[in-house]
């Protein structure tokens, strides 16, 4: 995890590469500050790290633990307006770096909001430095150390798949929006962690599901977000999409689901997550 301090002078707080500036850029920040928090993943790690009760808003994808829920949302991390954000009078916005233009930046720093930006990489590696790298810039260190304890032990619990079954997985949101997920993306981060592998390597990123290309993969497990499976009318709906029934998780009715924050978020519950996916592609 990179950090790199953007303007600590002009109010402005991001992660950077050096610990000394880390520590100037959040020093002074008070027990009582005001947070929005506009990733999941960070959300988790501020509530698991006891500051949940400093935030004031967050993103769509913070639901976890129960009582974020409950937090005044301010939309997507991947369509951030700024206004919706300073209503909420923060001290301090974090959020994932690449979701921040200048432009954003700027209104913020206009505002005189402090910025917290942070890189995030879907591995293991990655997910422990988001942790430290929190913990540390918010002086909670200690509770940095106990997330990661917890992690470890829940990532030791994890029995990877035996046979390397081959996954596919499929963001739907109807059957009028159906993506398969390629190479490079978290979910196939997931699957690998498990101990499966991507049944598409032929793209990165995602592409429109068609029949041809599912038969081709022909995937033993077909994964899905319960919010998708839901949206196709449950395993008997996938089944009916065309191509399903010729490949090996048609055939033997390996259409499976997780929930889509805890499977892709690479937070703290990242070994909760692999144990699960591992469990039902196994």
């Amino acid at each position: 995890m990179k950090l790199t301090l953007l303007a600590a002078a002009m109010a402005a707080i991001s992660l950077g590469a050096c610990n000394a500036n880390k520590q100037e850029a959040t020093a002074g920040l008070a027990d009582s500050i005001k947070i929005v928090s506009l990733s999941g993943s960070i959300s988790e790690v501020l509530a698991g790290a006891g500051l949940e009760k400093n935030i004031v808003g967050t993103d769509i994808t913070s639901n976890y633990p129960e009582g974020l829920k409950a937090k005044p949302k301010v939309g997507h991390n991947k369509n951030i307006n700024a206004e919706g954000i300073l209503a909420l009078q923060p001290g301090l916005v974090i959020g994932i770096k690449k979701d921040f233009s200048p432009a954003l930046e700027a209104q913020f720093k206009t505002a005189g909001v402090k910025l917290l930006l942070v890189d995030q990489e879907f591995s293991v590696k990655g997910t422990k430095e988001l942790i430290h790298t929190l913990t540390d810039s918010l002086h909670v260190k200690t509770k940095g150390d106990s997330l990661i304890k917890i992690l470890d032990q829940d990532l030791a619990k994890v029995k990877p798949a035996a046979r390397k079954p081959k996954v596919l997985f499929i963001y739907a949101r109807g059957t009028g929006t159906m993506m398969v997920g390629g190479t490079g993306t978290q979910v196939e981060k997931a699957i690998v962690l498990a101990g499966g592998q991507n049944a598409v390597t032929e793209f990165a990123d995602y592409k429109p599901l068609t029949a041809e290309a599912l038969v081709k993969a022909n995937p033993d497990v077909i994964l899905l977000f319960d919010s998708g499976l839901k949206s196709l009318g449950g395993a008997e709906g996938v089944s009916k999409i065309q191509g399903i029934k010729e490949t090996n998780a048609g055939k033997n009715k390996k259409i499976i689901s997780m929930d889509g924050e805890l499977l892709g978020s690479f937070g703290p519950r990242l070994g909760v997550a692999i144990q699960e996916l591992a469990t039902k592609i196994n």
